[in-house]
C-alpha cells in the first residue's frame, strides 16, 4: 500500500515529465558545482574533511537520478499515453550520463585526497591545462545549451570534442605510457595520467548530454 500511495501522490502533482526535466537540469547544475570544487581542491589543496564532505554530495545526484526515473515511469504507467515517449526515454538516458559525471568527479576528489602534492595543470603540461579549462567551459556551455535548447551550441561542442578534449587527454596518457612524459615521481606521473583520463570521461559524458539536442533518439550519445 505504501508504494501505491507514493505513486498516487506523485501522479496527483502536475506535469511529471516537466518536473523530471527540471530535476535533470538541477542534477546537471549540481554536477557542475561539484566538479568546479573538486578541481579547485586538487589544485589548491584542502583538508580531508572538506574533501570527504564534497564526495558525499554525490548521494544528492543519486537521489535526483532515482527520482527522475520514478517520475518518468509513473507518467507512462498511469497515463498510458505514449505520444511523448521519446521525451521520457531521452530523460532516462540523460540522467545516466549526469550520474556518471558525479562518479568521475568523485575520482578527482580521490586524487586530491591521496595525492599529497597539488596538481596545478599549467605547471605540469600545456595539454593538461587546456583540457582542464576546456572541460570547465563545456560544463557551462552544456548547461546553457540544455536550458535554452540551443542546437547550435550543441553542434559546436560535438564538433570540437575530439580536438579539444579527447585528443589532448589521449596524447598525455599515451606519452606517459611510452615513457616520454614523467613528472618527478611515479606517484605524480600516475596522478597526472588518471586526471587526464577523468577529464576526458567527464567531457565525454557532457558530449553525450548535448547529443539530445541534435540527434534522433537512437543516436543519442554518438557523434554522427
Amino acid at each position: 500500500m505504501t508504494l501505491f500511495r507514493d505513486i498516487l501522490n506523485l501522479w496527483k502533482s502536475e506535469g511529471l515529465l516537466e518536473q523530471a526535466w527540471k530535476e535533470s537540469y538541477e542534477m546537471l547544475q549540481l554536477s557542475r558545482e561539484m566538479f568546479v570544487q573538486a578541481v579547485k581542491y586538487l589544485r589548491e589543496g584542502s583538508n580531508i574533511n572538506t574533501l570527504i564532505a564534497l564526495k558525499k554530495r554525490d548521494k544528492e545526484i543519486n537521489v535526483f537520478h532515482r527520482d527522475v526515473r520514478r517520475k518518468v515511469l509513473t507518467h507512462y504507467a498511469v497515463s498510458q499515453d505514449t505520444s511523448d515517449l521519446a521525451n521520457g526515454l531521452i530523460l532516462v538516458n540523460m540522467v545516466v550520463d549526469i550520474e556518471r559525471l558525479g562518479d568521475y568527479t568523485k575520482n578527482i576528489l580521490d586524487l586530491a585526497i591521496n595525492q599529497p602534492e597539488r596538481l596545478i595543470a599549467e605547471d605540469i603540461s600545456v595539454d593538461l591545462h587546456e583540457v582542464e579549462n576546456e572541460v570547465l567551459d563545456r560544463f557551462d556551455k552544456t548547461l546553457e545549451a540544455i536550458h535554452t535548447q540551443d542546437s547550435d551550441i550543441a553542434k559546436s561542442l560535438l564538433a570540437t570534442y575530439k580536438e579539444e578534449v579527447s585528443g589532448h587527454s589521449d596524447s598525455i596518457v599515451n606519452r606517459i605510457i611510452s615513457g616520454e612524459l614523467e613528472f618527478g615521481s611515479e606517484k605524480k606521473t600516475a596522478a597526472v595520467a588518471l586526471y587526464a583520463r577523468y577529464l576526458k570521461r567527464i567531457g565525454g559524458h557532457l558530449k553525450n548530454v548535448t547529443t539530445i539536442l541534435v540527434n534522433p533518439f537512437e543516436s543519442i550519445g554518438y557523434t554522427r
